[in-house]
């Protein structure tokens, strides 16, 4: 018995077929229409609902290439449930190269929406009413904010033990324990009851291999761990991901030129000299020292710094011998994959 269409905006999609819908947002200033376009793959046989996001910051395009090479792997022509894909929620900083809309708001500080509201609250709600409400799980992709870049990882909610779970199969390197913000789509999905990762890795406006070789092998493991997709090809992570349940960023103590001496991804103790901060001329330096034991998992990627600029992200893990091997065990699992042979990007 054939499962009954899926609708989404003015569509029905039939069970065993995928499609492309465009949600209509509006026009822009010189009348050309813009829409929120999502590809949905609506399965012959029942399971669940999950929505994979990216571009919420229009400028994190390292999402979209994961939405990219997700909607081209061979085990979605055999699905179990329905899968949606939206590539690019934020249209408008997505073309314009920006993190914010064009009246300066931030879209992951506007959910759940109002139909009426600002036009963020409007593509807030749009993309909250269609997708997120009618999802039982959700995968939202993120990158660090402008010249900062992170290490691949997952964020969760303090004390949320499905997404515990989930975070274990995705399969980053690192865990972060993080409180939910306000206006965030997380926030508004778990008021809703939608369960929803959040993966931050690599930065704006740039494609980074391992960051997104991370990002859609997670997804696929989710989705075979909802027995969603087969397992055929799809390697499970050698190690659990260092769960760190708490982070600081290391501000920079004065102005000047940064010449950082440490990556992301790197294990650094309490007291270690992260980098040093000089003037032009050379003749004042001052380092900066870790001022916690933890893991470098986000670092800015701009020699030149104010004082009280984020530098180094950190957080805390209890070993650091678990910490190293976990997180090169993880590295070396993406880089050796064979499934991405011909997706290298140089």
């Amino acid at each position: 018995m054939l499962r009954e269409s899926f609708r989404i905006g003015d569509e029905s999609v039939p069970s065993g077929t995928r499609q492309t819908v465009e949600l209509p947002i509006g026009t822009m200033s010189d009348h050309t229409p813009i829409a929120m376009s999502v590809h949905v793959v609506h399965g012959k046989r029942p399971g669940p609902v999950v929505f994979v996001s990216a571009a919420v910051h229009g400028d994190e395009i390292i999402g979209v290439e994961v939405a990219r090479r997700l909607l081209q792997n061979k085990a979605l022509s055999r699905l179990r449930g329905t899968l949606l894909v939206v590539p690019i929620v934020n249209t408008f900083g997505f073309m314009n190269q920006s993190r914010y809309l064009p009246d300066r708001r931030d879209l992951n500080r506007s959910f759940p929406g109002t139909e009426s509201g600002s036009m963020a609250g409007r593509i807030a709600n749009l993309f909250f009413t269609e997708v997120v409400q009618k999802s039982d799980y959700g995968i939202d992709l993120h990158s660090a904010a402008i010249h900062r870049t992170n290490l691949p990882q997952i964020r969760i909610a303090p004390r949320d033990r499905a997404g515990m779970d989930l975070a274990r199969v995705f399969g980053a390197p690192v865990t972060l324990l993080a409180k939910v913000r306000e206006g965030s789509l997380r926030h508004a999905a778990a008021e809703h009851g939608t369960k929803v990762l959040l993966f931050e890795a690599g930065e704006s406006l740039r494609f980074d291999e391992m960051a997104i070789r991370a990002g859609t092998s997670g997804i696929l493991r989710v989705l075979r761990h909802l027995d969603m997709i087969s397992g055929r090809g799809i390697a499970q992570p050698k190690e659990n991901p260092v769960i760190c349940y708490r982070s600081r960023w290391q501000r920079s103590p004065a102005g000047g030129l940064l010449r950082s001496y440490k990556r992301t991804g790197t294990f650094v103790k309490k007291g270690e000299v992260l980098g040093i901060i000089s003037d032009p001329f050379g003749e004042v330096e001052q380092q900066v020292k870790a001022q916690i034991d933890g893991i470098i998992i986000g670092r800015t990627n701009l020699p030149v710094v104010y004082e009280g600029d984020g530098l180094y992200h950190l957080a805390e893990a209890k070993s650091e011998n678990e910490a190293i091997d976990t997180i090169e065990s993880l590295v070396t699992q993406l880089e050796n994959d064979p499934f991405y042979d011909e997706d290298e990007i140089i």
